[in-house]
């Protein structure tokens, strides 16, 4: 296993180079810069720039340069000194921006997966050993709602009831009082108040699919031999299910985890701007519309190595949980 998990590390290195070298040149695909992004927005405003200073903002934000020229100098900061430049627009560092906005996402990507499994697993399994059933047809019918519903129509919905059945805007992460206060108890119960809501909405759209691929996978593994051989040699129907047929079925969502991550981040953009969230989706949508190359390229960079680490790490526990499959 150890000799595995060194093989694969060593594969991630020029992976991530790859990875590095197409999230580069997906920021410079937008035509244009920041800087004409910029003087676009001062000529609206009823502003203007000459071509001197133009030239001299090319050269302050280092557009000037060949393309190549500025990735080598993007990946050898972040390489050498952990530098991914500074934001054009906010006019700080990206790693600050990038401190403050990660873990709260991958904080609530994580608990809405947990959410997720929560539902999705019992209800997939359920709906599967009743096939067929009044149950089996309305776990079906919430899988479809679930799907079909879009998580920023479900997040309006959710948002208007609650603020009309109690008078509570549920917005942002904390309450106006509480946004600079110290942690306290009063602040985590705000928190609370707050956070179901988009845990929700995440989760109900993550569980919808979950149920349908949970329960394809069992219904496969029910009408396969072992399980007879299982009840034939008399043991209990709840062991049966748990130890033989359940281990299998559960390995489509162990090995789903590499990209979970990435699509719950993807998924909470729309969720967060209707919610007023401050995750990473908003700022990495305005980077991208400001033609912020920076910003968006670390946010870009950090989410695709998410995506190989957590591909990783779906590999490794994929072999765990099931005996036949191999390392070599």
């Amino acid at each position: 296993m150890l000799k595995f998990i060194v093989r694969r590390i060593i594969i991630l290195v020029p992976l991530l180079i790859l990875v590095s070298i197409v999230s580069f040149i997906v920021i410079q695909l937008p035509p244009g810069n920041f800087v004409e992004s910029y003087i676009r927005n001062l000529e609206l405003q009823g502003g203007s720039v000459n071509a001197a200073q133009k030239e001299a903002l090319l050269r302050q934000y280092g557009l000037d340069q060949p393309v190549v020229v500025q990735y080598f100098i993007w990946i050898g900061k972040i390489i050498l000194h952990g530098d991914f430049g500074n934001s054009f627009k906010f006019q700080r560092p990206v790693v600050e921006l990038l401190a403050e906005r990660i873990p709260r996402t991958i904080a609530l990507s994580l608990g809405a997966m947990l959410v997720t499994w929560m539902i999705g697993i019992p209800i997939g399994i359920l709906s599967a050993l009743k096939k067929y059933t009044v149950w089996d047809y309305f776990f079906t019918l919430l899988s479809f709602l679930g799907l079909s519903v879009p998580a920023f129509l479900l997040a309006l919905v959710l948002m208007f009831a609650v603020f009309t059945s109690t008078g509570y805007m549920t917005t942002g992460l904390f309450s106006a009082q509480f946004q600079d206060a110290p942690w306290s108890l009063a602040k985590f119960v705000d928190l609370m108040r707050n956070v179901w809501l988009p845990l929700v909405v995440l989760a109900v759209t993550g569980s919808a699919g979950l149920i349908r691929v949970l329960r394809a996978t069992l219904l496969d593994e029910l009408k396969k031999q072992y399980v007879t051989t299982a009840r034939a040699k008399g043991l209990p129907e709840w062991k049966v299910i748990l130890l033989y047929p359940i281990r299998i079925a559960i390995n489509p969502i162990i090995s789903t985890i590499g990209w979970m991550l990435p699509a719950m981040v993807g998924g909470e953009l729309v969720v967060s701007k209707v919610l007023n969230i401050p995750t990473v989706g908003p700022m990495m949508l305005d980077a991208t519309l400001s033609q912020d190359m920076y910003l968006a390229g670390g946010f870009v960079l950090i989410l695709c190595s998410l995506t190989i680490v957590g591909t990783l790490i779906s590999d490794i526990l994929l072999a765990w949980a099931d005996p036949r499959i191999r390392f070599e």
